[in-house]
């Protein structure tokens, strides 16, 4: 059976600002030169007879505001079936309110760095996926998301296991915690996993008012605090459910902030 790896990746770019879409194009031929990109055009007209011409992409890079308006436009048009990428000079914050797993964003100028995350992301999810997100995006809603992004949190993440593929929800979570650089989550029911992201990025994605930043290695949920209990110097000690193979100490710096967060 033929798989997404055994075939060159199709790469098409929609920008209407010629000199990014040719850094754009040049660094994706440096990070993965196997791959096949097509610039594509700059308009939502060029591009709408790019894929009425029964042409294929497996990766789309659109500036959100094209020649001859938003790219929404487009995509409600033609649903492309493939991860879309959103290259743009919007404040982050706006267009963080729409990113999801099969929805990726890079913010202009470009940074080779950011734009491998994306290529990575990309490289974990099948083509079916990809095909089968895209078909329930309700586009036309999305520039009203952009012009009143509002402040969202990730509620679940789409997990690697084996061959298949499973959603972890948020809220089954008990605490992130980073060891060797590596980040799991620690399920109140069903053990550890892996997670594709920084601690940092974590506790920039979820609801303040569930998780905190406990020490530089765990990311708690409240419902995991179990007990806590004066230690020296005025820091906290932590009891978790389910238990951390290591002492939960908050600083002292932090010990404040942290009752006024469980109290919430």
């Amino acid at each position: 059976m033929e798989t997404k790896q055994d075939k060159p990746v199709r790469v098409g770019i929609v920008e209407d600002e010629i000199p990014a879409a040719r850094l754009l194009k040049s660094l994706i031929q440096k990070l993965r030169p196997q791959w096949e990109v097509t610039y594509i055009g700059a308009s939502n007209e060029e591009a709408l007879a790019w894929f009425k011409a029964d042409n294929k992409a497996d990766i789309l890079f659109l500036d959100i505001e094209l020649s001859d308006g938003l790219s929404f436009d487009f995509l409600s048009e033609v649903n492309p079936g493939a991860m879309i990428v959103f290259v743009t000079a919007y404040d982050e914050y706006a267009v963080r309110a729409f990113s999801v797993d099969s929805i990726d964003y890079i913010l202009k100028p470009i940074e080779k760095e950011r734009l491998n995350q994306s290529l990575e992301k990309f490289e974990k999810f099948s083509e079916a996926y990809f095909k089968e997100v895209s078909e329930k995006n309700d586009w036309k809603t999305f520039p009203d998301k952009l012009q009143n992004p509002g402040k969202t949190y990730r509620t679940r993440f789409l997990m690697q296991r084996g061959n298949r593929m499973e959603v972890l929800l948020v809220e089954d979570v008990a605490y992130f915690f980073s060891e060797n650089k590596i980040t799991y989550a620690q399920t109140f029911k069903n053990g550890s996993m892996v997670v594709d992201y920084s601690l940092d990025r974590l506790g920039d994605e979820l609801d303040p008012a569930v998780f905190f930043r406990a020490t530089r290695q765990i990311l708690l949920c409240s419902r995991a605090v179990n007990k806590i209990e004066n230690y020296f110097q005025g820091k906290i000690s932590v009891q978790l459910n389910p238990e951390f193979k290591e002492p939960v100490l908050v600083s002292k710096e932090k010990a404040e902030s942290f009752k006024q967060w469980l109290t919430y």
